[in-house]
């Protein structure tokens, strides 16, 4: 199932990393369970799997304003995955993220998610970037503030809060 970005997308480069548009190559072998060289050894994780396998019903995805690996500039390898959710619904754009056990803790989630909200909000139509986390996920809480993001509610029973960033 190849996969290919309808338009050229640009790398976006932060201190550490370079998001770049999923190649073909790492969308077959993700969801074909296969490994790549130029990833690290616990990439891909469960949701990058989920997100990977969604390519194909969402091409959108693939574009400009869709989802990116992470590659750590050092290395080179694949560390993590950031992505917006696209296309924005009344102005909102949805972002998600996550970066492989290996290299958590050392900021790239926050790094990088600076970096793809600022260039959502490079789009037209686009007001603001909003995130949804489990309550018990402190970490991806942490990064969303650090980003910028604010809480705005939460929603107990489901055991989720959102999270929102306005331009």
């Amino acid at each position: 199932m190849s996969s290919s970005s309808p338009v050229a997308v640009p790398d976006l480069t932060t201190g550490r990393l370079v998001l770049r548009s999923w190649a073909a190559v790492d969308v077959d072998a993700v969801v074909g369970g296969g490994r790549l060289p130029h990833w690290a050894d616990d990439f891909p994780a469960e949701g990058d799997r989920v997100v990977a396998g969604l390519f194909g019903e969402h091409p959108e995805w693939l574009g400009e304003y869709g989802h990116r690996v992470m590659v750590e500039r050092d290395s080179g390898l694949v560390v993590g995955a950031i992505g917006l959710f696209w296309p924005p619904v009344d102005g909102v754009v949805e972002i998600g993220y996550g970066v492989v056990p290996s290299r958590r803790g050392r900021g790239y989630a926050t790094e990088a998610t600076r970096a793809l909200t600022d260039f959502a909000f490079t789009a037209l139509g686009v007001r603001a970037v909003g995130a949804e986390v489990e309550s018990p996920n402190p970490a991806s809480v942490r990064v969303l503030e650090r980003a910028g993001f604010r809480l705005l509610d939460a929603v107990a029973g489901q055991g989720t809060a959102r999270y929102g960033i306005v331009r």
